[in-house]
């Protein structure tokens, strides 16, 4: 099996944690799937930013990325919070190589938006670096930072450059470490199982909004794109990426079509 997941930055911005997913990472290692992550870090490109006097603006829920952001971009995703990850995924015996989308034309990027500055849009994720890597036993670590065709520098979303990664490299799985238990209908009740159609559903109804209604978006691309199915999951929960991948139904499971399951 091929699988990707996607840690927000948060997840990682405790010591802990970060030492607890990487455990968990290795054990899913260790029992024969191909693993490939990529990360995001907003929380820490924020405290960064605000330490230096630098105010984060928005639109749309993307960060502006200027000259000034891009600078910080690559100190703290592809410098400080993947260094970290890398030597947490070390400490428990993974081989861990930290990357960006620059790597290789791993992720390749058009500018998503001239009023958001600096923030790509990937166009093409290129997989044979990921594949070598794997394939040699190693796992890819892959931060937000996508490279344009003219040599730019893009601060990217981490859920769509997730997307576009596990969408290239064709994996069977991927896995959102999020901060919500998986995706709820109205009631507030956790739905286990959603299709595209399930999912734009929830979207029409306004039952999923904001955060979330991104994050289904992305998902339906994932499986539109070739990735066999999508899950949801609450990144702070005990050994979650263990119990995934040990095939419990936790959380929402996202699939191109099928059988809907409230």
């Amino acid at each position: 099996m091929k699988a990707l997941v996607k840690i927000g930055g948060s997840l990682l911005d405790d010591p802990g944690s970060r030492s607890d997913i990487a455990r968990q990472l290795a054990a899913v290692s260790a029992s024969g799937v191909q693993l490939t992550v990529v990360h995001g870090g907003g929380k820490q490109m924020t405290r960064f930013l605000e330490e230096r006097g630098v105010k984060s603006s928005f639109v749309r829920g993307l960060r502006v990325t200027t000259d000034e952001t891009v600078d910080a971009v690559l100190k703290v995703l592809a410098g400080t919070v993947n260094t970290q990850l890398v030597a947490a995924l070390g400490a428990v015996g993974l081989r861990a190589v930290g990357l960006t989308g620059i790597d290789s034309g791993v992720a390749t990027a058009v500018q998503l938006d001239p009023e958001l500055g600096f923030v790509g849009k990937v166009e093409s994720s290129d997989p044979r670096l990921l594949e070598t890597l794997t394939g040699a036993g190693y796992v890819p670590v892959v931060a937000c930072v996508a490279g344009g065709k003219a040599g730019e520098v893009y601060n990217v979303n981490g859920d769509s450059m997730a997307v576009a990664v596990a969408s290239g490299w064709k994996v069977d799985r991927l896995v959102f470490l999020t901060d919500v238990p998986g995706v709820m209908n109205a009631a507030k009740e956790i739905l286990p199982l959603l299709t595209v159609a399930d999912c734009q559903q929830l979207i029409a109804d306004g039952v999923a909004t904001g955060g979330m209604q991104a994050k289904l978006n992305a998902a339906c691309d994932a499986v539109t794109g070739g990735v066999g199915e999508v899950r949801i999951v609450r990144g702070s929960d005990a050994d979650i990426v263990a119990r995934v991948f040990a095939g419990e139904q936790t959380g929402t499971r996202v699939i191109q079509a099928g059988v809907f399951q409230a």
